[in-house]
Protein backbone atom coordinates (compact mmCIF):
# COMPACT_ATOMS: atom_id res chain seq x y z
CA UNK A 1 0.00 0.00 0.00
CA UNK A 2 2.49 2.40 -1.41
CA UNK A 3 2.54 6.09 -3.20
CA UNK A 4 -0.22 4.99 -5.21
CA UNK A 5 -2.24 5.04 -2.17
CA UNK A 6 -1.15 7.63 0.09
CA UNK A 7 -1.24 10.06 -2.92
CA UNK A 8 -4.97 9.17 -2.90
CA UNK A 9 -5.46 11.14 0.65
CA UNK A 10 -3.65 13.88 -0.72
CA UNK A 11 -5.86 13.96 -3.86
CA UNK A 12 -9.41 13.29 -2.43
CA UNK A 13 -8.58 16.30 0.16
CA UNK A 14 -7.15 18.86 -3.13
CA UNK A 15 -9.60 17.67 -5.02
CA UNK A 16 -12.45 18.64 -2.66
CA UNK A 17 -11.11 21.65 -1.40
CA UNK A 18 -11.08 19.94 1.93
CA UNK A 19 -7.95 19.81 4.63
CA UNK A 20 -7.39 16.93 6.50
CA UNK A 21 -9.25 17.42 9.54
CA UNK A 22 -12.41 18.34 7.11
CA UNK A 23 -11.80 15.04 5.38
CA UNK A 24 -11.44 13.19 8.27
CA UNK A 25 -14.48 14.64 9.58
CA UNK A 26 -16.58 13.44 6.83
CA UNK A 27 -15.50 10.00 6.59
CA UNK A 28 -15.11 9.53 10.31
CA UNK A 29 -11.41 9.42 10.85
CA UNK A 30 -8.66 11.92 13.24
CA UNK A 31 -6.52 14.23 11.15
CA UNK A 32 -3.90 13.05 13.08
CA UNK A 33 -4.84 9.23 11.66
CA UNK A 34 -4.48 10.62 7.87
CA UNK A 35 -1.54 12.86 8.54
CA UNK A 36 0.25 9.74 9.80
CA UNK A 37 -0.81 7.73 6.95
CA UNK A 38 0.52 10.25 4.66
CA UNK A 39 3.45 10.54 6.73
CA UNK A 40 4.29 6.66 6.80
CA UNK A 41 3.78 5.90 2.79
CA UNK A 42 1.01 3.84 4.33
CA UNK A 43 -2.95 3.79 4.53
CA UNK A 44 -5.05 1.06 5.76
CA UNK A 45 -7.98 -0.95 3.11
CA UNK A 46 -10.34 0.45 5.62
CA UNK A 47 -9.29 3.99 5.24
CA UNK A 48 -8.87 3.51 1.18
CA UNK A 49 -12.31 1.59 1.15
CA UNK A 50 -13.79 4.76 2.94
CA UNK A 51 -12.20 8.09 1.01
CA UNK A 52 -13.24 5.89 -2.17
CA UNK A 53 -17.00 5.73 -1.19
CA UNK A 54 -16.57 9.37 -0.03
CA UNK A 55 -15.69 10.65 -3.22
CA UNK A 56 -18.19 8.15 -4.85
CA UNK A 57 -20.79 9.87 -2.39
CA UNK A 58 -19.62 12.97 -4.06
CA UNK A 59 -20.19 12.69 -7.24
CA UNK A 60 -23.90 10.73 -7.08
CA UNK A 61 -24.73 13.78 -4.89
CA UNK A 62 -23.68 16.46 -7.63
CA UNK A 63 -24.97 13.81 -10.29
CA UNK A 64 -28.22 13.84 -8.32
CA UNK A 65 -28.35 17.63 -8.21
CA UNK A 66 -27.85 17.95 -12.05
CA UNK A 67 -30.76 15.37 -12.94
CA UNK A 68 -32.65 17.55 -10.84
CA UNK A 69 -31.83 20.40 -12.45
CA UNK A 70 -33.29 19.06 -15.75
CA UNK A 71 -35.64 17.72 -14.91
CA UNK A 72 -36.53 21.19 -13.47
CA UNK A 73 -35.79 22.17 -17.24
CA UNK A 74 -38.03 19.85 -18.69
CA UNK A 75 -40.97 20.44 -16.80
CA UNK A 76 -40.66 24.18 -17.15
CA UNK A 77 -40.47 23.26 -21.34
CA UNK A 78 -43.49 21.72 -21.35
CA UNK A 79 -45.46 24.06 -19.33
Amino acid sequence: MEDKEVHLVKRVSKELGLTYKELGEKIGYSESILRQSVSKNKISSQLKRALELYVETVKLKEEKKETERIKDLIKTFFK
